[in-house]
């Protein structure tokens, strides 16, 4: 398969066939294309988002803080470092924003989800106009996981019965290993 997917409509659209289709197995002008997964385009690099709350942008050592964080460092040093990017000072807003690549407001969580309201951007249920790197990314053809905590789910919507339409899973992510809401018990399992 030739790379020449155009990837500026997501989901990407499905290819029509247009030869002749014969009902015939035996018949030789039986032809179809093979199968084909979707994959990420030639080169495309691994992409590793990772966000701590509660932590300052100069704490750790891959960007000349005191915390030793070698691992970061080496990520930093092979990968791309962002230094520009505003904080919310709440952590729902903050990695809606991050994740969607939108101002909170507009991705509706202008706030913490236990402070939604009916208002414009405040509902905190994001709009599926609003595409978050998940979805993008899975859509290319990548595998997408996400670890740790998810603050961006409803509150209405983090019973074990959903709906999951705003969890990770039904956001893009292929699979998900964390909890959902803002706070967990840090040394007991529940």
């Amino acid at each position: 398969m030739t790379n020449q997917i155009g990837r500026q409509i997501l989901p990407i659209p499905d290819r029509a066939y247009t030869g002749l289709i014969t009902y015939d197995a035996t018949d030789p002008e039986t032809s179809f294309p093979p199968i084909t997964q979707l994959r990420p385009p030639e080169g495309a690099p691994n992409v590793l988002v990772v966000l701590l709350d509660d932590v300052g942008f100069g704490a750790s050592s891959a960007f000349g803080g005191p915390c030793q964080t070698p691992n970061f460092e080496h990520l930093a040093q092979t990968g791309l470092k962002y230094n520009r990017f505003h904080t919310c000072a709440m952590c729902a807003p903050t990695r809606t924003a991050l994740l969607t690549g939108r101002n909170h407001h507009s991705a509706a969580m202008s706030s913490i989800t236990e402070t939604a309201t009916s208002a414009p951007g405040y509902s905190s249920a994001r709009p599926n106009t609003t595409a978050n790197v998940g979805e993008v990314l899975k859509l290319n053809g990548y595998s997408t996981a996400y670890f740790g905590k998810c603050h961006e789910v409803p509150t209405w919507e983090t019973s074990p019965i959903g709906p999951f339409d705003h969890w990770p899973t039904g956001s893009g992510y292929e699979k998900f290993y964390g909890f959902i809401g803002g706070d967990t018990h840090q040394y007991t399992r529940p």
